[in-house]
């Protein structure tokens, strides 16, 4: 092949293989988006600007100051400590309402039937609803505010789940600050929804000035679904779903409990507990509710229960809080923290006892 041949044939081989450079490709994460993100990154606000919020009715700042009151972070729980220490003077105006009831006794639906009902009276209510945790994966599901979803939409409610995550069935110091915060926010009516019948309802009690009680009907021996302690606490009891056809059933359930609280020594407020009936569905019986804890905060004014008992549940608080100071400050110890795996394995193993262990163990502590 002769030379111009091979020119030609090198000429068609390199136009065959030419590529045009064409556009820079774009970075894979558009810049507008990481810097409109920067501008969005959470700050730490100072403890003024979190007061400040509060006091204003921030619904944002008042939920991030609840978070640093759950945070077991200790920079969060000092910052969290200020602005309690901050807001306390604009507490306290507010009606606190404990709600318990045993498993789908309907708590969820109460309380946005009630919960709308004093919405629309023109009050301003939060509902503090401690969502069960699983107890091997420490997680929870938080779904108040689905099953609430007509009351987290109206502007004048709050609702903050929380998970329990063990401490007392949810109920703890935890939640006696937040109502500090949501108290000092305006809100002017506090629930306090707890996990079911259990052992947080002596929590609930000593933080609430009503303890309203939810019973089903038909649903078994009905004095025997609930422990006596409970109802001894309660200031009133509401047998739900009291609609259609279980009308009646309701009606009976309701003379068994007003039979079964005259059997009760009297209340040291002196107030009769009331026992109703309501449909939180067709929202019926639910103005008659409200009308007797008016009755009830009425009464315990006139006669300085309420006062008394506010300041009896202040003192019992601040025990609460040296005894979980003094728990958290034990297993936060470097040292006992290496001795209690040491002695865990040696009571596992049966070398030692569990009762000599723990005062070795505690012994140890306070010789130091």
């Amino acid at each position: 092949m002769s030379k111009k041949g091979n020119q030609n044939k090198d000429k068609d081989f390199e136009s065959a293989l030419n590529v045009q450079k064409g556009v820079d490709q774009p970075e894979s994460i558009n810049p507008e988006v990481i810097r409109k993100f920067r501008l969005k990154k959470k700050v730490q606000l100072s403890v003024e600007e979190y007061v400040k919020g509060i006091l204003e009715g921030n619904r944002t700042i008042l939920g991030q100051a609840i978070t640093l009151i759950e945070s077991s972070l200790q920079e969060h729980i000092n910052l969290a400590q200020e602005i309690i220490e901050k807001c306390l003077p604009h507490s306290g105006k507010s009606v606190r309402i404990g709600i318990t009831g045993v498993p789908g006794v309907g708590k969820s639906t109460f309380i946005e039937s009630m919960g709308r009902f004093i919405t629309k009276q023109s009050g301003k209510l939060a509902v503090l609803a401690v969502d069960p945790s699983s107890e091997k994966s420490k997680g929870s599901i938080l779904g108040d505010k689905t099953r609430m979803e007509e009351l987290a939409n109206d502007p004048n409610a709050f609702i903050r789940p929380s998970p329990s995550a063990g401490s007392l069935g949810g109920v703890a110091r935890k939640t006696r600050e937040t109502i500090i915060l949501c108290e000092a926010a305006g809100f002017n009516v506090i629930f306090i929804e707890t996990v079911g019948v259990g052992q947080s309802e002596t929590a609930v009690h000593s933080m609430v000035d009503f303890f309203l009680l939810l019973m089903l009907a038909g649903a078994g021996d009905e004095l025997q679904g609930i422990k006596r302690g409970i109802m001894e606490m309660a200031d009133a009891i509401t047998i739900t779903k009291a609609d259609g056809e279980n009308v009646q059933r309701a009606e009976m359930a309701k003379v068994e409990y007003q039979n079964a609280l005259h059997l009760f020594p009297p209340t040291e407020s002196g107030w009769i507990p009331k026992v109703l009936t309501c449909s939180s569905f067709k929202r019926i019986g639910i103005n008659k509710i409200w009308e007797t804890i008016e009755d009830f905060i009425n009464q315990a004014k006139d006669s300085n229960y309420f006062d008394k008992k506010r300041k009896e549940q202040a003192r019992y608080w601040m025990y609460e809080s040296i005894n979980e100071a003094l728990k958290t400050n034990f297993y936060n110890e470097e040292g006992i923290k290496k001795k209690l795996q040491l002695f865990e394995e040696n009571v596992l193993n049966g070398k030692m006892n569990s009762f000599l262990a723990s005062r070795m163990i505690i012994d140890d502590y306070f010789n130091k």
